[in-house]
C-alpha cells in the first residue's frame, strides 16, 4: 500500500472486476501502477495477457526473463565491471551475442569468463575501444560494423 496524497490531476477508482485503477486527467490516461511508486513502469507484451510492472529494484536478469535474444548482437561499452557488466551478462545469458567494448583487454577477458562461468555456450568477445581516442573508437566501430549486421548498441561511460 502506498501512502500520501495522489500527484495532482490523479483520481483512484475501482473496476467492476474489483482492481485498482488510476486515471490521469490531465493526459487522459489510464493505469493499474500507483502513480506514486518512484520509477514504476509497466511493461506489457502484447503477445501475452501477463502484465510484469518494472522499477528502481528491478535486474537486468528479471527484466529478461523470458525473452530469446539469438541471432541479437550487443556492442556494449563499459562492459567489463559495474552496469555495463550486469547487462553484458544477462544479454550473454539470454542468448545474445554481446561484444565487450572495453580500453582494458585484460579485465574484459576476466568478464567473458565470469559470463561463461554461469552460461558456458554464451558467445561474448572483447573489442578494445578507448572512449577518450575518437579516432579509436572509429576503427572500433567500422572493425564491429563489418562483422556483424544487425545489433544493438548500449554505452556506459563513468
Amino acid at each position: 500500500m502506498v501512502a500520501g496524497e495522489l500527484p495532482p490531476g490523479w483520481e483512484k477508482c475501482t473496476t467492476d472486476n474489483g482492481k485498482t485503477l488510476f486515471i490521469d486527467h490531465l493526459k487522459c490516461t489510464t493505469t493499474y501502477t500507483d502513480p506514486r511508486l518512484a520509477f514504476a513502469v509497466e511493461y506489457r507484451d502484447p503477445s501475452q495477457s501477463v502484465r510484469q510492472r518494472f522499477d528502481a529494484s528491478s535486474s537486468a536478469l528479471s527484466v529478461l526473463h523470458g525473452k530469446d535474444l539469438r541471432n541479437k548482437v550487443a556492442l556494449i561499452t563499459g562492459s567489463n565491471t559495474g552496469i555495463g557488466f550486469e547487462t553484458a551478462k544477462s544479454l550473454a545469458v539470454h542468448g545474445c551475442t554481446v561484444i565487450m567494448a572495453c580500453r582494458n583487454s585484460k579485465k574484459a577477458a576476466d568478464a567473458i569468463r565470469k559470463i561463461k562461468s554461469i552460461r558456458n555456450n554464451a558467445t561474448c568477445e572483447a573489442l578494445f575501444m578507448d572512449l577518450s581516442s575518437l579516432r579509436n573508437v572509429k576503427n572500433a566501430v567500422n572493425e564491429f560494423k563489418q562483422k556483424f549486421r544487425y545489433r544493438i548498441i548500449i554505452q556506459f561511460y563513468s
